[in-house]
């Protein structure tokens, strides 16, 4: 298991999104780039992007929007999927967005495939 953020867990998730294979997302999640500015990180704050349904270390191009947010809230909502969290968290500010608020919109009414579901759990359980 590979503490969340670290440079262990990022190539850890690098190795089983590639034998995840194809993720047969729909159009929404395929065309979606968002950075994520992530405070509270083991190592300290880091850069990420959900792009084209996978997690991937820095900052990707494509992004129109750029969330700020803690590590605890990237896990609740990203790795497990906890809408309701989402929300709470936008409401209270604890995600601040910046960019194009409709990319966001995408991520609400958008479902997840199963192999991206799969590929999730499984960064969720190599997840310390």
């Amino acid at each position: 298991m590979a503490t969340f953020l670290t440079n262990e867990w990022f190539d850890k998730v690098d190795q089983l999104t590639q034998a995840a294979g194809d993720l047969n997302l729909p159009p929404a999640l395929a065309n979606l780039a968002l950075n994520m500015n992530v405070s509270g990180g083991a190592d300290g704050d880091v850069d990420l992007a959900l792009d084209g349904g996978k997690i991937v270390k820095g900052l990707s191009p494509n992004a129109k929007a750029t969330l700020q947010l803690d590590a605890a809230t990237l896990r609740k909502v990203f790795l497990e999927f906890d809408m309701a969290a989402a929300m709470q968290a936008f409401m209270s500010g604890k995600i601040k967005v910046q960019g194009d608020m409709t990319q966001l919109m995408a991520l609400q009414t958008a479902r997840p495939s199963q192999e991206q579901k799969d590929l999730f759990k499984s960064v969720l359980a190599e997840t310390e």
